[in-house]
């Protein structure tokens, strides 16, 4: 395995520079790439201590949870993420009688702890280079159809051999698009309680408004516990179940920062696309943002209007919220920094200079024309599809009925199953006039923005009437009510199906989910992988182009080390920011008036007694922080870590202006902001009055 590493390092990593903070590292292989420059810049670790499979390493201390990051700060299984990483499980276990999201949560004992629902807590085992086997047998005689078919037997196979004989999980993912291979092997834990959640005040402070800016004055943490069966091993649920005992926790370091400390971020980042062709940019820029941003616009002014009305549709729909505008106001700060980097236009050079280079070198010659063409075809599929998940799947009673769309006679009783799983979560946090409104303008956008090749009939017959439409198919639907529901998996087979396919609100999606598979969903996929197997030649091009530049892999939600240091930044002309925030900022926010900046009045005791326990440096109480970590969504709750690779921090957020990082990164602009460790303990301590959790720490 080394000597396949080492020959892969001389393809894809011979070089000897890189581009500052920039990058997302594989850890396994970071001595090869990376550790160097760590070193020179602070850290005081070695390869083995970031990872290894012999040893226990900082790889085993940190897990990917709900589709974020959380790190071990405990021998007993406690683990520390994002607020809004946990903020489904507070809203699901939150109700009228037990707001927690209002007044927070706070378990005074293990036996308090709640159960998460469809939590799972995903340790990395080990990742390996598999490159070798999964292209076994694959020649570039093959068409991609046959090439695509082969690779993915080999990688069953691999994955499956890899598996035997154990609990643990794996998944290969391709690299550098498609140029290399690893295997990633999970254990997952899936017994994950909810320990502490802050009020939304403090753990939300700011709310939409403050999301993705700086300064920013927030709590954004919750911690909850793993347990496991008396082996240490994963189990289901279970009063009998016990808390993890983990290979790996972290030290947390409470010492005070200064701007230009080295701080590295270990996670699982989600998604970027450096290496996009101008084409796509200017599609995203020009047509994707816009028209998704415009979508959510109108879904969040809907769903805001009746959470003002009534408390119990802002608890059901506080979760839905921040989820929309998580990404609708990410899409905005990266449009608009897209176009501040001018990115096209490097984009476009940089192309330029990769054609002088390729000329009469047949593999890369017609690489980046062939990529300009499939992506101007692609356009009207890119945009029919973004509107499919954006606006007909946003309609949640639609959305909620996609499993029942293949059912049949031989799969009922698995319908069953599934139904049963998900009503209680479902219909707990649906309110039908929501939907019923966003189902009308969702509808009506489709028609406007779609070309017309990619209309139902159902639509473009009522859409002179599409609200009394609506309104028809709501009023006349078994699927808006739970009891309906209920009485229809009671009923015969036969029937059950006559009466899902008889449905109004079923044919209607029905139709436009066949538009989707039949007329767009064939030529995006065909389109779409004819450009990455150019973007594999276009990929595998540049870093023979440039041989002064290390590259790293895109991210794809596999565990990876960014690195930077603590820094503020100068966003615009006369604007400098500092690199922290305090308390005393967080409370010249206070607005009673403004839910988002109104503060708990237990926090505001305690600021107005200084009362800050043994958290504050000298009376001074720092909030956040922020640094040049290039990070993403899948950072969240990921754990920002000192030269000595202890819990300094809790990475939460980017400010708005980082937002384009996910395709182009810029050393003055892009910043990740991070919650104090400090400001964690207070917190918990004086707050939610749990210290016997600060108890279980290894606190420096």
């Amino acid at each position: 395995m080394k000597k396949i590493i080492l020959t892969l390092f001389v393809m894809l990593f011979s070089c000897l520079g890189a581009r500052a903070d920039e990058g997302m590292w594989i850890p396994s292989i970071i001595k090869y790439t990376k550790l160097n420059d760590m070193q020179e810049k602070g850290l005081k670790l070695s390869a083995e201590d970031l990872y290894s499979v012999n040893q226990a390493s900082l790889k085993d201390a940190v897990v990917r949870f709900e589709g974020c990051t959380a790190e071990l700060i405990s021998d007993k299984g406690l683990i520390l993420t994002n607020y809004h990483c946990g903020y489904d499980q507070v809203q699901y276990h939150s109700n009228i009688d037990h707001d927690y999201l209002t007044n927070g949560f706070a378990a005074m004992s293990q036996q308090e702890e709640l159960p998460s629902y469809n939590a799972s807590a995903d340790f990395l085992v080990r990742m390996d280079d598999v490159s070798k086997a999964v292209l076994k047998g694959v020649t570039e005689k093959m068409s991609r159809e046959q090439r695509n078919k082969l690779i993915n037997k080999n990688s069953d196979a691999i994955v499956a051999k890899t598996i035997k004989g154990t609990n643990y999980n794996a998944k290969i993912e391709s690299l550098y698009y498609n140029n290399q291979y690893f295997i990633f092997v999970y254990e997952s834990y899936k017994d994950v309680r909810l320990v502490i959640a802050p009020p939304s005040s403090i753990g939300k402070f700011g709310g939409d408004t403050d999301n993705w800016m700086w300064p920013r004055h927030v709590a954004d943490f919750t911690m909850f516990r793993i347990y496991a069966n008396k082996d240490n091993k994963p189990a289901k649920y279970s009063k009998d179940n016990i808390p993890l005992t983990p290979k790996k926790s972290l030290t947390i370091n409470t010492a005070p920062l200064k701007e230009g400390d080295f701080t590295f971020v270990y996670g699982s980042p989600g998604s970027t696309n450096e290496y996009l062709h101008s084409s796509a940019v200017k599609y995203i820029i020009e047509s994707g943002n816009p028209n998704k941003i415009a979508l959510r616009t109108t879904r969040l002014d809907i769903i805001d209007k009746y959470q003002k009305q009534d408390d119990k549709v802002r608890i059901q729909y506080s979760a839905k919220q921040a989820n929309i505008s998580n990404s609708w106001k990410r899409w905005k700060g990266e449009s608009r920094g897209v176009k501040k980097l001018k990115a096209i236009e490097k984009k476009e050079a940089l192309e330029a200079k990769f054609n002088e280079w390729a000329k009469n070198k047949p593999q890369y010659e017609n690489v980046v024309a062939d990529l300009a063409k499939n992506y101007k075809e692609l356009t009207d599929y890119s945009l029919t599809r973004s509107y499919y998940y954006e606006s007909i799947q946003s309609i949640e009673i639609f959305n909620s009925i996609r499993f029942l769309l293949d059912v049949n006679t031989k799969n009922i009783e698995a319908k069953k199953d599934i139904y049963d799983n998900n009503k209680d979560f479902f219909f707990k946090d649906y309110y039908e006039p929501i939907d019923r409104e966003v189902a009308k303008a969702m509808l009506k956008a489709y028609y406007e923005k779609v070309p017309a090749q990619f209309h139902p009939k159902v639509l473009t017959d009522n859409i002179w009437k599409l609200d009394d439409f609506v309104d028809q198919l709501f009023d006349s639907s078994i699927f808006t009510s739970e009891k309906e529901m209920d009485k229809l998996f009671d009923e015969p087979s036969l029937t059950i199906i006559d009466l899902v396919y008889n449905d109004p609100i079923f044919k209607v999606f029905k139709e436009f989910n066949t538009i989707f598979k039949q007329k767009v969903e064939p030529k995006y996929k065909s389109l779409n992988l004819a450009i990455q197997y150019l973007y594999k030649d276009y990929m595998k091009g540049l870093m023979t182009m440039q041989k002064d530049r290390t590259f790293y892999p895109d991210a794809n939600r596999t565990l990876r080390i960014a690195y930077g240091k603590i820094a503020g930044f100068e966003p615009s002309d006369g604007v400098v920011y500092n690199f922290q925030t305090s308390i005393e900022g967080f409370m010249e926010k206070e607005n009673p008036n403004i839910y988002d900046y109104q503060v708990d009045p237990k926090m505001k005791e305690l600021y107005n007694n200084k009362d800050f326990g043994r958290w504050a440096i000298d009376g001074y109480m720092p909030v956040c922080f922020i640094a040049t970590n290039h990070t993403t969504g899948g950072n969240s709750g990921s754990p920002v870590l000192n030269g000595n690779g202890e819990l300094i921090g809790l990475n939460f957020d980017r400010c708005w202006e980082s937002t384009m990082s996910d395709i182009i990164y810029s050393d003055d602009m892009c910043r990740n902001i991070i919650v104090n460790i400090r400001f964690v303990l207070f917190i918990t301590d004086k707050v939610c009055g749990a210290p016997y959790l600060i108890d279980e720490m290894n606190i420096k």
